[in-house]
């Protein structure tokens, strides 16, 4: 028997900031009063990411930049004739009018345009995972110590009212001693697969190929490297640097983990063999050891890329006294005890199965079956209000940073330690070995 109660979370539009130690509120918002922001790299997630960030009061995209001549006019025609545009997203940082600006480009850009714009003096909403390679982390992690910018990451679990529920259920002891983490993420589609729609007027006319590639290595034009480029390793991350992240982050945050001692992960390409020199499966297994905010654990990851027609992802939190999961809310479902422990005696001899009994009964009385002895596992469901977005609570709290000057909810060193052991993953695959990483000095052990 099971009985399951429901509760319903309270959306907040700051519901990452509970966890800071600052309370101060934004300043009142005039209608004249705007947080002017650029979005560099408005492809799908700088979209969605332009999309979220307009929906936090006071805030006016100014200009964009984009490789593909096709996104600037789409850049217009969506937000206005008066939005900047330009395929050098130099041009975007020299504007005196831009206070922020969104970092959406592939993964081996984040860290020189990060950079670069903090530099400028605007504000960072960098995308996940925060730099491509592990060397690249230190350098922008110094740059934003000796800068006076907010720079804040995007993955947005940390900024939802179902994670932060999630932590707080931990904190009180809600499944007891945590012993092991698993989590997982299957996109089983095309567009889940990045087999991105490739513009029919693709060419070197309207595609920057030369800024595209940066310093990755020079090869001719190819409209397909473009516009799915994270299935290459030249300019992305594969699954650990896309999906990884997103569950290294959202666990981070609910424990308050750094990282984890040891990384493993394997997998291949098994169905979409298009040509993509990352897996299409990976899985990995990660040891975290004991620290003041958890106790020693095994955390297991894995993301599928077959074909099919649904997308889930999800937690279970596994614990001495019961298990949290995640999904659409947190579910908290308890394993009452065996009153006793049981036995193994078939094999004895009847004498002493006798004598085994006796002294296992004068130990655990047998129990009076009855009503009373009847107890149901329990199982609260607590479930966030009907379309609840933590991308735009994400996209919120940036905002109220850089409105405020307070901490970011995700800043680089956090971002670092989710993209870290994410791309140690990448190391262990295809260099086919255990890796060993120091969460605290962030960097892999030699």
């Amino acid at each position: 028997m099971s009985t399951t109660r429901r509760h319903f979370l309270q959306a907040s539009a700051l519901a990452g900031l509970a966890s800071q130690t600052t309370s101060a509120q934004p300043r009142r918002i005039s209608p004249n009063d705007h947080v002017n922001v650029a979005t560099i790299g408005i492809g799908i997630q700088g979209s969605n990411d332009t999309q979220s960030s307009l929906l936090a009061d006071g805030v006016k995209l100014v200009a964009v930049s984009d490789i593909y001549e096709g996104r600037l006019i789409g850049a217009k025609e969506k937000h206005g004739a008066d939005v900047f545009t330009a395929r050098d997203y130099r041009e975007v940082l020299a504007r005196p009018d831009v206070d922020a600006v969104i970092i959406a480009t592939p993964d081996h850009w984040h860290q020189k345009i990060a950079i670069d714009a903090m530099a400028a003096g605007k504000d960072v909403y960098l995308e996940k995972p925060m730099v491509q390679h592990l060397d690249d982390g230190q350098p922008l992690i110094d740059a934003w110590h000796k800068s006076d910018r907010i720079l804040q990451v995007g993955s947005q679990r940390v900024s939802s009212i179902v994670y932060k529920k999630a932590q707080d259920l931990l904190r009180q002891g809600a499944i007891g001693e945590l012993n092991m983490v698993e989590a997982w993420w299957d996109r089983n589609s095309a567009i889940g697969a990045w087999q991105y729609s490739i513009p029919t007027d693709a060419s070197p006319a309207t595609v920057d190929w030369d800024r595209f590639l940066g310093r990755a290595p020079k090869r001719p034009f190819d409209a397909t490297r473009a516009f799915r480029w994270r299935n290459y390793r030249d300019y992305g991350t594969g699954v650990a640097g896309d999906l990884f992240v997103h569950l290294f982050s959202g666990m981070h945050f609910i424990l308050g983990a750094t990282g984890p001692d040891r990384v493993y992960s394997t997998g291949g390409t098994y169905f979409w063999k298009d040509g993509r020199d990352v897996p299409d499966l990976m899985m990995g297994l990660y040891d975290y050891g004991k620290t003041e905010h958890h106790p020693a654990f095994t955390l297991s990851l894995r993301v599928n890329f077959e074909d099919g027609a649904n997308e889930n992802y999800g937690f279970s939190f596994i614990g001495s006294d019961g298990v949290l999961s995640i999904g659409n809310g947190v579910t908290v479902t308890k394993r009452p005890r065996p009153a006793e422990p049981g036995f193994t005696i078939d094999s004895f001899s009847k004498a002493q199965q006798q004598a085994y009994m006796q002294q296992y009964r004068a130990k655990y009385p047998k129990p009076n079956m009855n009503a009373d002895s009847m107890r149901p596992v329990s199982e609260d469901k607590y479930l966030p209000p009907p379309g609840y977005n933590d991308h735009v609570d994400h996209h919120r709290n940036f905002i109220h940073a850089v409105r405020t000057r307070q901490p970011v909810v995700e800043d680089p060193v956090f971002g670092f330690r989710a993209a870290g052991p994410a791309l140690l993953s990448n190391v262990s695959y295809f260099e086919k070995r255990v890796c060993r990483w120091d969460a605290a000095a962030m960097r892999e052990k030699a």
